[in-house]
């Protein structure tokens, strides 16, 4: 088995408070993210993701959430994800990543959605306890 992969997870946060999220073709609502390109920086992997799976633009990071790795939260590979607050802009939300990404929409933080898939759930709750969590 290799070594984990790293990808981040922004918590993108409009100006009225809502939290973005986005519905995936295979089915659920998750928190916009993936895996780093190489040669990549976090902050520069958050603002890319966010733009392809949302359309909107990174106006400012916020803190870390948390860093999650334990092997048995993707099913697909072992992964270390990096979840970040992010502020973005109050804009259409034009999804880029067409392949991946049915829609975006926004949700006040205590009205998410039932089909909110993965982790983001816990993800969630961890960022709304104002928690960093390492795992």
């Amino acid at each position: 088995m290799g070594r984990p992969l790293v990808g981040v997870r922004a918590i993108p946060l409009l100006p009225g408070g809502e939290v973005v999220l986005v519905k995936l073709h295979r089915g659920g609502w998750v928190l916009p993210g993936g895996l780093m390109d190489n040669n990549e920086k976090i902050r520069a992997a958050i603002i890319r993701e966010v733009l392809e799976e949302c359309g909107l633009r990174v106006l400012r990071i916020g803190r870390l959430s948390g860093v999650y790795s334990d092997p048995r939260r993707d099913p697909r590979f072992h992964s270390v994800s990096i979840v970040m607050e992010v502020f973005v802009e109050a804009a259409e939300m034009r999804p880029r990543d067409k392949l991946e990404v049915e829609r975006a929409g926004a949700f006040a933080l205590d009205a998410l959605p039932a089909e909110l898939t993965l982790d983001c759930r816990e993800q969630l709750e961890h960022y709304l306890s104002n928690s960093l969590v390492v795992d």
